[in-house]
């Protein structure tokens, strides 16, 4: 059986928390996650109150981060997860072609929607990218063609290399027929610059470094409510509506991880995720924000995330 590393949460990357496996009623799970923080916590504590014995160590950290350290650990033949929970799709999918995810039908797996699960890992919050500007700006941008024609002051976006959600806004742009990757090369010409996330083109954006940029609208949203002078827009084409899945990890403590999955597709869960601000992926959990949205055909990004990628990176960089 594959060894577990209990490692502890942590907002980056954490030190190795020295701990074992308990077995039984009292058992210890592992979940690698780059959901943010008082989400992850929010969940777990409910979770811990309901199974009480149990124990969930988290890693926490960006995309990129979590991906390296997963690399790390397959290269040692020692992945230390039980519980995979991600930002995207994208992310997930390759875990799941090489093998490493279970295969099984939740209890809860109905209530989402089908275009948000597949077999192996399953949406447990919609994250929407939209626009904002600073407050008082004119003309403001009100949809994503605004972006490409350029925006007084540049417009900054989230490098999709590092964050998730900018990887999922990649994916929609590039394989939609009324954008494509020209998309990206028109943003380009008019002047945006990458940033490393969504909440450095907050940010950025507060501080007057750039007239507009692509967040998430809980980021947004976040940032207006601590005061910052800014302006969340909705795009009048839609918000692209990007799920973050979970997965239970092969050859781990399966048996706690499911049940821990079940609880996060569950009504107590959801209803923690949408009071951390996140959209919930259940329609009967109240979500009091939002607008029209669009997604893609997450199967058709699948087999082309190198692909995206790279001509991403011939725009932009590396």
């Amino acid at each position: 059986m594959i060894a577990r590393a209990c490692l502890a949460l942590a907002v980056g990357l954490a030190g190795l928390a020295a701990c074992g496996d308990s077995g039984g009623t009292g058992e210890t799970i592992t979940v690698y996650s780059t959901v943010t923080a008082d989400t992850v916590e929010a969940v777990v504590d409910g979770f811990e109150a309901a199974n009480p014995g149990t124990t969930v160590e988290v890693f926490r950290a960006p995309t990129g981060e979590v991906t390296a350290r997963i690399a790390a650990e397959l290269r040692d033949g020692d992945l230390g997860a039980d519980v995979l929970w991600l930002t995207d799709p994208l992310s997930m999918q390759q875990y799941a072609a090489d093998g490493l995810l279970v295969e099984w039908e939740p209890a809860e797996g109905d209530a989402v929607p089908a275009a948000f699960r597949t077999t192996t890992f399953f949406g447990t919050r919609i994250l929407n990218m939209v626009i904002v500007h600073g407050d008082g700006s004119e003309p403001a941008p009100a949809d994503w063609d605004d972006l490409a024609a350029g925006v007084p002051g540049g417009v900054a976006i989230p490098d999709p290399g590092f964050a998730g959600s900018a990887f999922g806004a990649l994916a929609f742009f590039a394989l939609s027929p009324d954008y494509g990757i020209a998309y990206y090369q028109a943003l380009a010409d008019g002047g945006a610059v990458q940033v490393r996330s969504p909440g450095d083109v907050v940010t950025g954006v507060a501080e007057d470094q750039y007239g507009a940029g692509v967040t998430l609208d809980r980021s947004a949203r976040s940032a207006i409510a601590d005061g910052s002078p800014l302006e969340m827009v909705w795009p009048a084409s839609g918000a692209v509506a990007i799920y973050s899945p979970i997965a239970v990890v092969e050859g781990g403590a399966e048996g706690t991880a499911r049940d821990f999955v079940e609880y996060v597709l569950g009504v107590e869960a959801q209803q923690a995720i949408a009071a951390t601000g996140w959209q919930p992926v259940r329609s009967d959990v109240e979500w009091p924000f939002g607008g029209s949205q669009v997604t893609l055909d997450w199967t058709e990004a699948f087999d082309r995330q190198d692909e995206l990628l790279d001509a991403y990176r011939e725009i932009f960089g590396g």
